[in-house]
C-alpha cells in the first residue's frame, strides 16, 4: 500500500474550545509523525454548504494521497453514516451529509466505505455528540498512516452518498441564474457561476433589483461601492470595495442572483 503522511482538518468547532486540539491529540496518539494542516475551523456552526465549498476549493492544491478530515456534523449521533472515500488524488473522511458533494461532483469516487470497524475508532462505544474525536480523527490518522481503506468498514455504493441540495446554474434568455454558495470572511458573496461563463463578455449581476457591474478587480470601483468579479477561486462573486457585501446587501446562503449579459446591463 502507498503510505501518505498529510492530513488536513476542517470543522465548525472554532478556537474558543478544546475540540480541535483534542482531535489533534487523538491523531498524534495514532501517529505523531503525520503532517497536520488546518484548512478552516471557523465554518459557521452546522453550515454544511460552507464546508462543502471550502473543501472543494482546497482539494486541488494538495499532493497525491492527502487525507482530508472534515467534521461539520449537525446529525451526529443520528442515522447519517460515517464514511471514508477514496478518490484518484486522495481520501475524504467525515459524515455522509453532503459535505463532500462539491468535491465528488468533479472527482469520481473510486471506493466508498462506511466506517463500521470499531477497531480503528478511539473506543468501541463512541460519544453520541463527538464523532470527530471518537471515530473520524482516529480513522483518518490510521488511513494517513497506511491502513487499507477496506479494513475500515464495509463497502457501499457511491451512488447512495448524500448530495447537498444546491441549485445548479441555469441558462436563461439573457444570462445565467444561480445562487450564493459561499460567503467568505470579507463578506464577499460567491455564486455557483463559473468564471468561464462571463469570460470575454460585458456583464453585470442582478440581485435585489440592483444591476452590479462586472469588473476585473476590487479597485475598479470607489471604496464602498458594490461590484461583481471572478474571484481567485474561479467563481463569480459580488463584493464591496473595502466593505462587506453580505452586510450591505443583507443576503445569505442560497439566495438567488443572476448574471446578465451586455444588452441587459
Amino acid at each position: 500500500m502507498n503510505q501518505v503522511n498529510i492530513l488536513t482538518l476542517l470543522s465548525d468547532f472554532g478556537y474558543n474550545d478544546v475540540y480541535v486540539g483534542v482531535m489533534k491529540g487523538i491523531i498524534c496518539q495514532v501517529n505523531p509523525n503525520l503532517t497536520l494542516i488546518d484548512l478552516n475551523h471557523q465554518i459557521p456552526p452546522q453550515n454544511i454548504a460552507a464546508a462543502r465549498f471550502s473543501l472543494m476549493n482546497a482539494y486541488p492544491y494538495f499532493p497525491q494521497g492527502t487525507v482530508h478530515l472534515a467534521v461539520v456534523d449537525p446529525e451526529v449521533g443520528g442515522q447519517r453514516r460515517a464514511i471514508a472515500l477514496k478518490l484518484e488524488k486522495g481520501y475524504l473522511v467525515g459524515p455522509d451529509n453532503g459535505i463532500f458533494s462539491g468535491i465528488i461532483a468533479e472527482n469520481p469516487v473510486i471506493t466508498a466505505i462506511e466506517l463500521t470497524n470499531s477497531e480503528y475508532w478511539r473506543i468501541s462505544q463512541p460519544s453520541s455528540t463527538f464523532h470527530g474525536r471518537d471515530i473520524f480523527a482516529p480513522v483518518a490518522a490510521h488511513l494517513a498512516s497506511g491502513v487499507s481503506l477496506q479494513k475500515l468498514g464495509r463497502e457501499i455504493n457511491p451512488e447512495t452518498l448524500v448530495k447537498l441540495n444546491i441549485a445548479k446554474c441555469q441558462i436563461i434568455t439573457n444570462g445565467v441564474a444561480s445562487c450564493i454558495q459561499y460567503i467568505d470572511h470579507f463578506g464577499n458573496l460567491i455564486s455557483n457561476i463559473p468564471g468561464s461563463f462571463v469570460e470575454g463578455k460585458t456583464w453585470c449581476v442582478e440581485v435585489q433589483g440592483l444591476q452590479i457591474p462586472g469588473c476585473a478587480t476590487y479597485s475598479d470601483v470607489e471604496a464602498g461601492e458594490v461590484l461583481a468579479l471572478v474571484g481567485s477561486h474561479g467563481w463569480v462573486e459580488v463584493a464591496v470595495n473595502s466593505g462587506n457585501a453580505q452586510i450591505q446587501l443583507q443576503m445569505k446562503y442560497l439566495d438567488n442572483l443572476q448574471v446578465l449579459f451586455l444588452e441587459d446591463c
